[in-house]
């Protein structure tokens, strides 16, 4: 079953880390990534731009309106994701749980909807 991890932090836990911090978590994730590779668990990962860089946007009746930045009301913002292959949710949750950001922030697991 596919499941997207969701990886949630604070910008500003990042903002704070020093350049060898900010390396080590890069190098990190990326050693991460190879092992999900190898354990045949990685779909897809891709890290997302600063939410600085987001817009939102909404229709209602029909009227379009774009608005600068994400919309939420929490401190932490979606900084990238992995899409897992997984035998069920506790297989997909350790999966998770080695996620280098969720020792910074948090990851939100969900399963794939499939259509049909």
């Amino acid at each position: 079953m596919k499941y997207l991890c969701q990886v949630w932090f604070e910008p500003s836990v990042l903002e704070r880390m020093s350049e060898g911090e900010k390396t080590r978590l890069d190098k990190d994730s990326l050693a991460y990534d190879e092992d999900l590779v190898a354990s045949g668990h990685m779909i897809r990962a891709e890290a997302l731009q600063s939410p600085k860089s987001a817009v939102t946007v909404r229709v209602r009746n029909g009227e379009m309106s774009v608005t600068d930045g994400p919309y939420a009301e929490t401190k932490e913002q979606l900084g990238g994701f992995i899409l897992i292959d997984a035998k069920d949710l506790n297989d997909a949750i350790r999966v998770a749980a080695g996620i280098p950001l969720a020792k910074l922030g948090s990851i939100e697991v969900r399963p794939i909807y499939t259509f049909g």
